[in-house]
């Protein structure tokens, strides 16, 4: 059995909505200090609904095909369906991720609810 799945491979090789959003409505940021991954997302929000998403990972080859598709899981969905994004979901739509790398996981919802938090305080919410 190959090490990672086609998913993850792909979203290795061609990373989507890598970036920064200099005006973004809300900043998220995690870091492992087992592994050194360090993952920062910016949301942009119109009529409740994130209408931009980038990222930008430092780390490994599993953190950065997770900020990948955390990215994609979340463009277009509404706060309360993003908020319900959850770490192993991301595993799951990955394809599964090795054991010894499901931390990776860990970090991309993470990081995309604590932008969520960062838009939701900005707002007094």
């Amino acid at each position: 059995m190959p090490f990672y799945s086609e998913k993850v491979m792909d979203h290795f090789q061609n990373p989507r909505n890598v970036g920064e959003i200099k005006d973004a409505d809300g900043v998220g940021e995690v870091g492992n200090p087992v592994c050194g991954d360090m993952m920062t997302f910016y949301i942009k929000v119109k009529d409740n609904r994130i209408e931009d998403v980038k990222y930008k990972t430092f780390g490994c080859g599993a953190a950065i095909a997770v900020s990948s598709m955390v990215s994609e899981m979340a463009k277009g969905k509404t706060i309360d369906e993003v908020k319900a994004i959850t770490n192993d979901l991301v595993a799951k739509e990955l394809g599964g991720l090795p054991s010894h790398k499901m931390h990776c996981s860990n970090l991309g919802a993470d990081a995309l609810h604590k932008a969520i938090e960062n838009y939701l305080s900005k707002k007094g919410k």
